[in-house]
């Protein structure tokens, strides 16, 4: 189905509004969460990077659903929002991970793996819609709430590391 002639972006509207209102709200507790345990997240390298992660990736998931809600649109730019911001998003995600590793991080391969996978998928899907297929659309869609749920449990690891307890050595 070309999307040229089927996409109804009204039928998107709340989609995208609650996605993004959860986005920015969630980006808002996590940052509020991170400054109570700031010095035990400035000092580990996992910490640091998860956190970085964390609040850009929420903010990202925003920015997405902001630039799909402007009107005037046509599935082209609206795909090539989706693919450019969630690229830029990938970008940061690996790059934090990769940042971790280096500096001798505990981070496991199938988050980032599992990262990585929803980003990509979400990028075909925006390539998809942006070439007329609305399918693409879900695609990118699903992968928005899966992504947003990915980070929601980043968040999660980062607040109840941070109360790990230490060993004395």
């Amino acid at each position: 189905m070309i999307a040229a002639t089927i996409f109804r972006p009204v039928q998107w509207k709340d989609f995208f509004l609650l996605v993004g209102t959860g986005a920015v709200t969630l980006t808002g507790l996590v940052f509020v969460a991170m400054s109570l345990n700031l010095k035990v997240i400035a000092i580990d390298a996992t910490h640091r990077n998860r956190a970085i992660n964390t609040l850009t990736g929420l903010a990202l998931v925003f920015m997405r659903c902001a630039l799909v809600l402007m009107g005037a649109q046509n599935h082209r730019s609206i795909g090539a929002e989706l693919f450019v911001v969630s690229g830029i998003s990938i970008a940061i995600f690996v790059r934090g991970y990769a940042n971790a590793i280096k500096m001798g991080s505990r981070l496991g391969l199938s988050r980032i793996v599992g990262g990585s996978l929803v980003h990509l998928a979400e990028m075909f899907g925006a390539a998809l819609f942006f070439f007329g297929h609305v399918a693409g659309l879900y695609i990118a869609a699903i992968a928005i709430v899966t992504n947003t749920c990915y980070m929601i449990t980043a968040a999660w690891l980062l607040v109840m590391s941070a109360f790990e307890p230490k060993t004395a050595s």
